[in-house]
């Protein structure tokens, strides 16, 4: 008996009551859930400022009123992070705001910020509102236009390495490349052009007037017309084909000249003469 009540008081002072342990949790502050129609998920979003901005700027949030289209009033709206809704009237008046600043210009805001993108969104100095102050970058678009950009670029450079010099040359002459010169050099100046004007670059091989334009040059260099300040000319016989208003080109003028009804015999004229050279 002795050695039972020793055992049970081991460890304890002999005086001290033996007591409960209780154990205590901290309470958890709720998680704040934010709702959002998942018809239409949220996704990371970046903003930029329109126009000339420092290395910060913070947006306007003092009594920011928009026309809720749902309720069909005019609401205040503001940026707390603790609440689900950007509504004055639906956020705990105690809230406290939060301050948005972009910094050189851009911000980012993650996906798990959906209460922002929303103030952002209905925010009256959007550019999808009308405003001046920021907009949405669309990341999705502008990466798909310089992805159509580069794929034009590439096709035009493959024009440069592809077509016969034959083809490249009436294109040469539009752009005013030098033709007098070994075929590598008139390629490089075209590859230039076709990397710095891709999609006019392409869309010239079918211009009728690139065309036209190269006819009436080949014409000039072999002498079956010629070019004056007043009008262009039959070389061998000096009569007028057509006039040149003062202060135009007469390549420009002859060229608009030869793809008239009008000027369509002067043309086959000039195309039967350099056939027989």
């Amino acid at each position: 008996m002795e050695e039972t009540q020793v055992k049970r008081s081991a460890g304890r002072p002999a005086n001290q009551p033996q007591v409960a342990e209780v154990q205590t949790t901290a309470k958890k502050k709720p998680l704040v859930r934010y709702e959002f129609d998942e018809s239409k998920p949220v996704e990371h979003a970046t903003y930029e400022i329109i126009g000339d901005h420092g290395v910060t700027y913070m947006i306007n949030q003092h009594s920011i009123n928009i026309f809720d289209e749902e309720s069909r009033a005019v609401r205040q709206i503001r940026y707390c992070p603790g609440e689900p809704s950007v509504f004055y009237d639906e956020q705990n008046p105690s809230s406290k705001k939060e301050p948005i600043i972009f910094r050189d210009g851009n911000l980012f805001v993650p996906r798990e910020k959906p209460n922002l993108q929303e103030f952002l969104r209905l925010h009256p100095g959007n550019e999808e509102n009308n405003g001046s102050v920021f907009r949405l970058v669309n990341t999705k678009r502008n990466i798909e236009k310089e992805l159509t950009d580069e794929f034009s670029i590439f096709d035009s450079v493959a024009m440069v390495r592809e077509k016969t010099i034959d083809e490249l040359l009436p294109v040469a002459m539009f752009y005013s490349v030098n033709v007098d010169r070994p075929v590598s050099e008139i390629k490089y100046d075209l590859l230039q052009i076709a990397k710095s004007k891709p999609k006019q670059f392409m869309s010239a091989f079918d211009d009728p007037m690139v065309k036209v334009r190269s006819v009436l040059n080949k014409a000039s260099q072999y002498q079956i017309i010629k070019f004056a300040d007043n009008g262009c000319y039959w070389f061998d016989t000096g009569s007028l084909i057509v006039a040149v208003p003062v202060g135009q080109q007469p390549l420009d003028v002859m060229t608009r000249f030869c793809l008239t009804e009008r000027g369509s015999t002067a043309l086959s004229s000039i195309e039967a003469q350099l056939e027989k050279i």
